[in-house]
């Protein structure tokens, strides 16, 4: 298979992982993906491994199954769960310390539950913009008022301290416009966006992002998952339509649902600084947030940003944004 049949990445590549069951045997599998961790046999067949998952995921309780055709570690199982709009948590000790130290030896077992049903993490909502994207944003708002009551928009210009404005489904004052100059720094401008949010978490979008209502209501839960397990950051993948097609960089995941102590760090590509590295952050798949472009901004962007930052543009991801998504 070309792409993950959990995550959608095309990272997958050889693998020397063996995994250990409950009736002591131990299995090796010799591919993995790179991106959330699950292994694969050798041309395997994703329709049917995804089928399997699902099967495996409809009881209280997930149990591993030596026969299947993947495997999957309890930090794997926790991304893969959330496609399914599911939690999975530990089921014992020894299971939480894999989390902890991923990526684990023993098959994943877990308890399951519903994130909809599930207790949640108030949740902010910033969004970065230009001037001339200010009403629009505003605009886009409503359909979030009910999974967030917290939401800031930094506009790139002569610094502003923040101003209420009424929003419809909103309360008086759940919603802040501020202006600071990004300047070329766009770690910096999350970085103050952060410092605004009067909850413990924020997801940040810029101008040309959009969440769909239904993947908003599941981060309070999903922040409640992370925050339980010493999660502080919580990556989205992001569907790059480039002139409204699929682009073939998917599932480009972004790391924007954060505690609020983190900072960013990158002009650009920014990505916030994780102290004790990835093992402090998952993959939610329960949704994608969809970033519009356009082929001329595309053919733009790396440039500018090369020019901004040399070394970290991106250049050949050119090429990738400009070409239509493949299995």
């Amino acid at each position: 298979m070309r792409r993950c049949f959990v995550c959608a990445a095309t990272t997958i590549g050889p693998s020397d992982r063996t995994l250990s069951y409950p009736d002591g045997e131990r299995r090796a599998f010799p591919l993995a993906c790179n991106a959330c961790g699950i292994l694969l046999v050798e041309n395997g067949d994703a329709e049917a491994c995804r089928a399997h998952l699902a099967r495996s995921l409809a009881g209280p309780v997930f149990v591993p199954d030596r026969e299947a055709p993947y495997g999957l570690d309890l930090y794997t199982l926790r991304s893969a769960a959330s496609r399914w709009r599911l939690g999975a948590s530990p089921r014992d000790e020894a299971g939480r310390a894999e989390l902890r130290h991923p990526h684990g030896t023993r098959a994943a077992e877990a308890e399951l539950f519903a994130l909809e049903a599930a207790d949640g993490r108030p949740v902010s909502l910033g969004l970065i913009c230009r001037p001339a994207d200010r009403d629009a944003v505003l605009a886009s708002l409503p359909v979030q008022a009910d999974w967030t009551d917290d939401v800031v928009i930094l506009i790139d210009g002569p610094a502003l301290a923040a101003e209420s404005v009424m929003v419809a489904g909103f309360a008086a004052g759940a919603v802040r416009v501020a202006a600071r100059p990004l300047n070329g720094d766009f770690a910096a401008q999350r970085n103050t966006l952060q410092g605004f949010a009067r909850h413990s978490w924020m997801l940040q979008l810029d101008a040309d992002e959009t969440l769909e209502p239904a993947t908003g209501r599941l981060l309070p839960p999903l922040a409640a998952l992370a925050e339980a397990e010493g999660v502080v950051s919580v990556g989205l993948a992001r569907a790059n339509r480039v002139d409204g097609v699929l682009s073939d960089v998917f599932p480009d995941v972004q790391y924007r649902l954060n505690r609020t102590s983190l900072l960013y760090a990158g002009r650009v590509h920014e990505r916030p600084v994780l102290d004790g590295g990835w093992p402090g952050s998952l993959i939610a798949l329960h949704g994608c947030i969809e970033h519009r472009l356009s082929s001329a901004h595309v053919r733009a962007r790396s440039r500018r940003y090369e020019a901004l930052d040399p070394g970290r543009g991106r250049l050949e991801e050119e090429a990738a944004l400009l070409r239509r998504y493949a299995d």
